[in-house]
């Protein structure tokens, strides 16, 4: 919503820096979210008169002007424009000025002769035949009487485009705010200035209109009141120069004195209106009702629209001319050879002109009021400043009469005003009179201790509504500081410090941490190579998805992960490594899945190795403390590379997957190289991990080493032979280090050499060579039992 600054002077006496008048007005509740002057960007532009015009001896369409700027001689400019006349006054752009959009003006010479400025148009100060109806808009901006003629005048104060206007953000719930009366309100409770109301004056006179005109609402769920008034001998002709300067510092583009006068009502009372050309009503009726299904209307902006029967029309005895709060219909509008009209003012259903306006596609200025809900109370009054505007601008005659259907149901409230709850709400110490006395400024009215609230203000319901409105023009500044009273102290869950300790163990061993969202394409599954009988094709699909793209919820957050380590590879990222705690949705057969967390990262690069992939998984469960992992190799995973693949699990809990992601899944996404994935279900994790962290002292004793070189067949796994190893050395094997594995010339064929070293210690004594040797027979006697022989 804007507003002009000379437009709010005429309700209260207000001088005042725009940046001053801002900032106190936005402390008080009205948020401004900028402001600027008109004709700013104009500098070094005055009034001239031209004193004489002569032909360019090398030019045809080119002239010589002597223009009279105020000063002590003339300046000679040269133009091309061909509406000049000696006497004239125009706008004199000198060396040195600038016009709007950062165009400087400086003197040369045009076919050698000098010229010491430019004479300007209307579209090169950035205005519009709307806004100077007697210029010409391929010509030069000619000033007549309606302007200051003082020559060397500013431009800006000689035409009135120097008003400043202020943009402010309102909220939905202050619809009396959309007006220059509502903001004019708070300013004067704001800076405690008289506010000064005009009461409209119609003095009418020229014939009745009992019998013109039939008015009747069907709706009356959506239309509470519907006023009208006839005008006669319309005069439709440009509006004067004051109304076309508001309209402009509003944002609303003049075009007549009749419509002028609907929009410059509509901005000052924040009611909108309409005018409707009587000739095209049939049978002098109208009819505010809902709309039959199929039921078509061509609207101002040309466009035919299709109703149903949640629109609400306004209608002749035929068909309907308007969709009500919304738009008038082609011929509802004023034309040059209109003679009667019919001013409406209504109150429509804010909810029904918002569905319509959704509905239709076509949210106007009115419907963005209406919508908001409206005071019914509003109507009349801004009816008759209507027609008496008809009155002082000499646009028609206005009939005796208003006609109106009143569906209306009061509405007024009342609150207690409790002072005393007030004060300890706010930590305040005011009276009640000055309570009353600030309610006062807003419209409201007493009776005794009971608030009249008006019925302007919606938002007013609850005592708590009161103490807002006191507190923000007491001043939120002047309310002394306190401490909350009571404590409160927040604290982490224990899942979510599990989750936090996952996601900084992560970030530790280098991997970032991405976001991706939670519904995919249905398509991401043949990507990753799902069979069609996979049951994580069985998706919760959205039932108003944003697109293809987005239509089901994950039931795997692999396709994520692939497409972002894709995205990456295709700019040229070297090495990536990447991890989500991502959620993923299980079909559960009821209405709701099954949400469940998972942790996925992928690699690619120089660290895209199964191995690295499992000494992270490693050092993250050695985190958690979770123990006793087991990995068995999986050949049965589609979308990783059947020989580099591994189930984890703990006991009989399968806790995730490890592996490369197969090259055809990868060449899927356009990467060319080995990805390492691997996901485990942090559920699963939260249940095994022990929260509990056990002191172990550093030990006494010294340790003993052994190295093992063992011979077995080669597909025998080297866990199979660490099992072994920890069968036969029991409370004394504290570690075991594989460090050599070797197929070669020495060893029989399908025989591999493993070389483990075992670390023995003793808590309590220190062992023996004997002790030692015990331990190694004991483990050669379970290696045996897989068929693994000491390498000779």
């Amino acid at each position: 919503m804007n507003l002009s600054m000379r437009w709010l002077h005429e309700f209260i006496d207000i001088q005042m820096d725009p940046r001053e008048f801002s900032e106190a007005i936005t402390i008080s509740g009205s948020k401004v979210e900028s402001y600027e002057t008109e004709g700013a960007e104009i500098q070094n532009v005055v009034t001239g008169k031209i004193l004489s015009i002569e032909k360019h001896q090398d030019s045809d369409h080119l002239v010589i002007c002597q223009v009279d700027v105020g000063a002590p001689e003339p300046v000679q400019i040269v133009t091309g424009a061909s509406n000049l006349t000696v006497g004239d006054v125009v706008p004199a752009a000198l060396d040195g000025s600038t016009l709007p959009g950062g165009v400087k003006i400086k003197k040369g010479k045009l076919r050698g002769v000098a010229s010491n400025g430019m004479l300007c148009s209307l579209g090169e100060l950035g205005l519009t035949k709307n806004d100077f109806p007697h210029a010409i808009e391929d010509g030069i901006f000619v000033l007549d009487e309606e302007c200051d003629l003082t020559l060397g005048k500013p431009i800006q104060e000689a035409i009135g485009l120097n008003d400043t206007k202020v943009e402010f953000e309102i909220t939905s719930n202050r619809p009396d705010c959309f007006s220059v009366i509502g903001l004019a309100r708070e300013a004067a409770a704001t800076f405690q200035k008289e506010l000064t109301l005009h009461t409209p004056v119609v003095k009418a006179g020229h014939g009745s209109c009992a019998g013109m005109l039939d008015v009747k609402i069907e709706a009356a769920d959506l239309c509470s009141l519907y006023s009208a008034r006839i005008v006669k001998h319309v005069r439709v002709k440009p509006s004067p120069r004051w109304m076309r300067e508001r309209l402009r510092a509003m944002g609303v583009r003049p075009i007549n004195n009749i419509v002028d006068i609907t929009n410059y009502v509509m901005l000052e009372y924040g009611q909108p209106m309409h005018a409707f050309d009587l000739r095209f009503i049939e049978d002098g009726k109208i009819r505010v009702r809902r709309a039959q299904n199929g039921e078509t209307i061509t609207t101002l902006d040309g466009v035919q629209r299709t109703l149903t029967d949640k629109n609400l029309v306004i209608a002749d005895a035929k068909k309907p001319v308007a969709i009500a709060g919304v738009m008038g219909g082609e011929y509802s509008g004023i034309m040059d050879d209109t003679t009667t009209i019919v001013f409406e003012s209504a109150c429509f259903d804010g909810t029904s002109v918002r569905t319509t306006a959704r509905d239709q596609g076509m949210r106007t200025d009115a419907s963005s009021r209406y919508e908001k809900g409206l005071d019914y109370h509003n109507c009349l009054p801004a009816l008759e400043r209507a027609c008496e505007l008809v009155e002082l601008l000499d646009a028609g005659d206005v009939l005796d009469g208003i006609i109106c259907d009143d569906k209306s149901v009061d509405n007024s409230r009342n609150i207690p005003l409790q002072a005393d709850w007030i004060n300890r709400f706010l930590h305040t110490d005011l009276s009640a009179d000055e309570m009353k006395a600030i309610l006062t400024k807003l419209g409201c009215t007493f009776d005794g201790d009971t608030i009249l609230v008006p019925t302007f203000r919606p938002d007013l319901v609850h005592k708590a509504d009161i103490a807002e409105e006191i507190a923000r023009f007491y001043g939120y500044n002047k309310i002394v500081s306190t401490p909350l009273s009571g404590s409160a102290q927040g604290q982490y869950t224990p899942r979510q410090k599990f989750e936090t300790t996952i996601t900084q163990t992560m970030l530790a061993m280098g991997l970032s941490e991405i976001m991706t969202y939670s519904f995919i394409s249905p398509k991401y599954y043949d990507k990753i190579a799902l069979p069609a009988d996979s049951p994580l094709r069985k998706s919760v699909t959205i039932s108003n998805p944003l697109g293809e793209d987005t239509s089901v919820m994950r039931t795997t957050a692999l396709p994520s992960m692939l497409e972002t380590l894709a995205r990456n590879f295709n700019n040229r990222n070297e090495e990536v490594a990447l991890f989500e705690l991502a959620s993923e949705y299980l079909p559960t057969g009821e209405e709701l899945p099954c949400e469940k967390t998972t942790l996925l990262a992928g690699l690619y690069g120089k660290q895209a190795d199964f191995f690295v992939a499992k000494g992270m998984v490693e050092r993250l469960l050695s985190v958690l403390s979770v123990t006793g992992c087991e990995y068995e190799a999986c050949v049965d995973q589609p979308s990783y590379h059947p020989g580099r693949c591994a189930v984890l699990k703990v006991g009989d809990t399968q806790i995730g997957i490890l592996g490369q992601v197969h090259p055809a899944v990868a060449e899927n996404y356009g990467m060319d190289t080995a990805v390492v994935s691997f996901s485990l279900d942090v559920d699963s994790l939260f249940q095994l991990a022990c929260p509990e962290k056990t002191y172990v002292p550093l030990p006494k004793f010294p340790a003993v080493t052994r190295d093992l070189a063992l011979i077995c067949e080669q597909d025998l796994p080297v866990r199979e032979l660490e099992k072994a190893i920890q069968s036969g050395g029991g409370a004394l094997l504290e570690s075991i280090q594989l460090f050599d594995v070797y197929q070669g010339e020495q060893i029989d064929a399908g025989k591999k050499s493993v070389a483990f070293r075992l670390c023995l210690r003793s808590s309590d004594t220190t062992l023996t060579d004997d002790a030692a040797n015990a331990v190694m027979k004991k483990v050669m006697k379970q290696l045996e039992k897989i068929g693994a022989v000491l390498r000779s």
